[in-house]
């Protein structure tokens, strides 16, 4: 059951990058050339293993993500349904940073801390927010707690 959800919310991503991009031609097109499809498998998957405690192999599998996309997602980080990454090279989303359904986010940007705050360090994002190319979109220390 767990297994047919993890790829009805891919296949959702797919649909939703079909929707937001005038460029995707066909679902075969996104899966195989689209790198914020591509960040989306690599994050899902580390994800999983660093809530289960594989926090070595979560990061590993982050990095490769990032080696192979130009897009560095912490495995800590919390990603909702259908996250659009549009020319995602350059995008940075921090280990406590959450985001909601339904969001965009373009190039170069980063959703991260100030490096002063030890617990929830970086920001959440809601619902269906578009993140602009080049934002930095930073949770400061007088954050709430």
């Amino acid at each position: 059951m767990i297994k047919l959800k993890i790829f009805k919310e891919l296949y959702d991503d797919a649909k939703n990058i079909m929707k937001k991009d005038p460029a995707a031609r066909n679902i075969f097109e996104v899966f195989i050339l689209y790198p914020g499809f591509h960040i989306l498998l690599f994050h899902r998957l580390a994800h999983f293993l660093y809530k289960h405690k594989l926090l070595f192999l979560a990061r590993l599998i982050s990095q490769l993500g990032r080696f192979f996309t130009g897009i560095e997602i912490h495995p800590g980080a919390t990603i909702g349904r259908r996250l659009f990454i549009d020319h995602g090279m350059g995008i940075v989303i921090g280990e406590t940073a959450t985001i909601g359904n339904d969001c965009t986010i373009y190039h170069n940007s980063t959703l991260g801390g100030t490096g002063k705050d030890i617990n929830k360090r970086h920001p959440d994002i809601g619902d269906n927010v578009m993140v602009g190319a080049g934002a930095k979109v930073l949770r400061s220390n007088k954050s709430r707690k």
